[in-house]
């Protein structure tokens, strides 16, 4: 269930940083970017979109990792970094 005031991670503007608060993905994907970092607590900031806006780059807990818009929209952010 999504957290009062979060937003999935693609909306966010380049520049911007969050907190993650959750995660909407499941199965696979979801092991896959708790594997990446992606866990709750984990302060993530956009570094930038690709000239077509997909994928976007991402730095999270020392690394920068692209991810595809799909893939972004499962992870629940909030600003309050």
């Amino acid at each position: 269930m999504p957290s009062p005031g979060s937003v999935p991670l693609h909306l966010l503007p380049p520049g911007a940083a969050a907190k993650v608060v959750g995660m909407e993905a499941g199965g696979p994907k979801r092991r896959r970017l708790l594997d990446l970092g992606f866990v709750p607590g984990a302060v993530v900031e956009v570094v930038r979109r690709s000239p077509f806006g997909d994928p976007t780059a991402y730095a999270i807990k020392g690394s920068v990792i692209a991810l595809r818009r799909e893939d972004a929209a499962g992870i629940l952010v909030r600003g309050d970094v």
